[in-house]
């Protein structure tokens, strides 16, 4: 069958809005719990002081965005979280109310590529499995770089393709066969969860990702691999 992978904004935020209410349920199904393990590594590289502002880019359901409440002390800067799916931020809303963050953590409705945020007003900044959804991707990356202050911190996770003999043949075979049939029948919408590794085979991941946040002004740029190389972490700077 074929896949559409085009990240046209509305038909992207339209996917995210249909599958929204089964989305946290599934990340832990097809990740096996790792997904929150990953998210706190990604926090953890940020290592905020607790007096940060915090910017979460495609924060969904505001997972990451309430990871890094978790680790700073009450009282410290504000966590702002941006996505494009109504939806998504319904939940990421109840979450945050639930978690008793209303006061920290302040979800707004945007678009990656047109962030509706001032210059160089946040410390640090953070997308987790979002950055490839982007459909201009150099331009999302400059709306994280213009965002930044100078020296800000930024963290990215993203999926990749492990590339170790075997492991590699079978997480192909688990990623473009049991992982759609697995999301449809959760999610009941068979789009997204073929969209997602079809999406992935076509994301610059590695050394090509880091070839595109250098020109986007970001410096300092490490690379962590994790599960196999099935999950990448990109730890930068802003210029």
């Amino acid at each position: 069958m074929s896949v559409s992978t085009s990240k046209e904004p509305a038909r992207i935020a339209g996917m995210f809005d249909r599958i929204a209410r089964r989305y946290d349920a599934l990340n832990r199904i097809l990740s096996a719990g790792l997904d929150t393990r990953w998210r706190r590594r990604a926090v953890r590289e940020l290592r905020l002081a607790g007096s940060e502002r915090v910017l979460d880019v495609c924060t969904g359901t505001a997972d990451l965005a309430i990871e890094a409440a978790a680790q700073t002390t009450a009282g410290s800067g504000p966590i702002v979280g941006v996505d494009f799916s109504g939806a998504m931020l319904a939940i990421g809303r109840d979450k945050v109310r639930r978690a008793s963050l209303g006061q920290r953590v302040h979800l707004v409705r945007g678009d990656a590529m047109r962030l509706p945020l001032g210059d160089a007003s946040f410390d640090a900044a953070m997308v987790a499995f979002g950055i490839r959804n982007v459909a201009d991707l150099d331009a999302g990356l400059r709306e994280l770089h213009r965002c930044l202050r100078p020296a800000g911190r930024l963290v990215i996770l993203e999926f990749g393709m492990p590339a170790i003999p075997g492991i590699a043949g079978l997480y192909r075979s688990y990623f473009r066969h049991m992982l759609p049939r697995v999301g449809r029948l959760v999610s009941r919408h068979a789009e997204a969860y073929a969209y997602l590794p079809a999406s992935v085979a076509e994301f610059p991941a590695g050394e090509a990702f880091v070839a595109a946040l250098r020109p986007a002004g970001f410096s300092s740029v490490r690379v962590v691999r994790m599960a196999a190389g099935a999950v990448y972490l990109y730890i930068a700077r802003r210029d």
